[in-house]
């Protein structure tokens, strides 16, 4: 096989995986793409073995996260992107195994944080909380595209 044949047959086998919009095993999924093994997610591409989550982009293991994109076995997270093994994140961007952060970037292990800095578990509710009300209704999100 030539170099040219191969790319050929590649773009081709590309092509037709992105025009298949088709979402095998999933279950009560609404407006998705390309969706496998999931169930009641909405308006969601490329997830795998997810449940309950809306507006996700290409995430494995995850459930009820929304608007979030290359998560991996996270729950509960909002805003976020390529976070791995955390849990009810808000605005989160590379965190991995953190629980009750919002608008963090890059931790590890860490909980109630606000903007990469600790707070007590009161403080930290009390502060998303009036976040969450100045924010309402604006993107947050500042990430780069790859």
């Amino acid at each position: 096989m030539t170099r040219s044949e191969f790319e050929r047959a590649f773009a081709e086998l590309l092509r037709r995986q992105g025009a298949d919009l088709g979402n095998p095993g999933s279950v009560a999924c609404e407006d998705c793409r390309r969706c496998t093994a999931c169930t009641f997610c909405r308006a969601s591409t490329d997830l795998l073995r997810c449940h309950y989550c809306v507006g996700c982009e290409r995430s494995v293991d995850c459930t009820h996260c929304h608007g979030s994109r290359d998560l991996i076995g996270c729950n509960h997270c909002e805003r976020s992107e390529r976070c791995v093994g955390s849990a009810y994140l808000g605005n989160c961007v590379d965190c991995r195994d953190c629980h009750y952060c919002f608008g963090c970037v890059g931790l590890a292990g860490a909980e109630f944080h606000v903007l990469n800095q600790r707070y007590d578990r009161s403080a930290y509710f009390a502060l998303v909380a009036e976040l969450r009300r100045e924010l309402a209704g604006e993107p947050v999100r500042a990430v780069a595209r790859r």
